[in-house]
């Protein structure tokens, strides 16, 4: 598959979820935040296409990263908190929207 196909198919599944939706996964492990600083295809697209070296030096700066005790327990307060999504198997990314970030 094409880079650019691989964009445009992430792309057309990037929506914008509950938090309630959101916690089957989390139980499974598989919710990946993603800072504000990183595009969310980008980073969706490196995942697809296997590119580990973006992924690694993002997880090491602290760009991507799983949710902490804290967080799952401000959201888990909140079940209608909106994120921006994308799921890439078996993953799903999250992002806070710029608009509600650092709301509870």
């Amino acid at each position: 598959m094409e880079d650019i196909n691989i964009r445009e198919r992430l792309a057309e599944n990037l929506d914008v979820a509950e938090w309630n939706w959101l916690v089957p996964h989390v139980k499974r492990d598989v919710v990946v935040i993603i800072d504000q600083k990183l595009d969310l295809l980008d980073v969706g697209e490196a995942i697809a296409s296997d590119n580990t070296s973006s992924v690694q030096n993002w997880m090491k700066q602290e760009l991507i990263y799983k949710p902490s005790a804290e967080q799952l327990s401000i959201w888990n307060s909140n079940d209608t908190k909106k994120f921006n999504a994308l799921i890439v198997q078996p993953f799903v990314l999250i992002q806070e929207p710029v608009e509600t970030q650092g709301e509870n």
